[in-house]
């Protein structure tokens, strides 16, 4: 079966295919903006412009726009190619990927957030996660969390201001789904933005 991954939460954004787990093409980019103009060429670049049976695309947390796009792009191609669509957490993914340095260690993976805060999920010895995604600013999550280890763009920020462990700085990579576990998958592909969005609509007139 051939899958296509789509990972564009972050300042990073990613495109890989794969054929029975094997890496066919894939495209790398750290862009800040510009996810929605980028993504769609990104794919139709890949062999076969990425047509695969499944696609697995990064449902958050990270920010609105490229979480929107991501799924925009993902459930599109879904339909036009009757393919079978799962989504994973992008914080999941970093703590996949941090596995292959550090297997069997109880971990933290803290990311950028929206308004000076940090995403941050905790995860057991075996990765799976010991914790919701949540929001915090830096004090805080550096109040709460006690793993050595410290995976994702904020883990060297969180190591500095509680002043122990180890640190990865990773972004998520769509070559890395391969590291994901079914269970990992899920089957509601919706967006986990992580925490409520800046703009609400007004209260309704009483």
């Amino acid at each position: 079966m051939r899958t296509l991954a789509i990972d564009c939460v972050t300042e990073a954004c990613s495109v890989a295919l794969f054929d029975d787990g094997q890496l066919l093409g894939h495209d790398y980019r750290i862009l800040g903006r510009g996810h929605a103009e980028l993504l769609v060429p990104m794919i139709a670049a890949l062999p076969d412009k990425g047509k695969a049976e499944r696609i697995v695309v990064a449902l958050g947390p990270g920010s609105f726009t490229g979480v929107r796009v991501g799924l925009a792009a993902a459930k599109a191609l879904a339909l036009a190619w009757d393919s079978e669509l799962r989504g994973y957490c992008s914080l999941t993914l970093i703590a996949a990927m941090s596995r292959t340095k550090w297997p069997d260690q109880r971990m933290a993976v803290v990311t950028t957030g929206g308004h000076g805060e940090w995403f941050v999920r905790r995860f057991d010895a075996g990765g799976l996660p010991t914790s919701d995604v949540m929001s915090l600013p830096p004090a805080q999550a550096a109040a709460l969390l006690d793993e050595t280890h410290v995976a994702g763009s904020q883990a060297e920020a969180l190591v500095a201001l509680r002043g122990f462990g180890q640190t990865l700085a990773l972004l998520p990579d769509a070559r890395q789904v391969a590291g994901l576990s079914n269970a990992d998958l899920a089957l509601t592909v919706a967006p986990r933005y992580g925490r409520p969005p800046d703009a609400r609509l007004p209260e309704p007139a009483k």
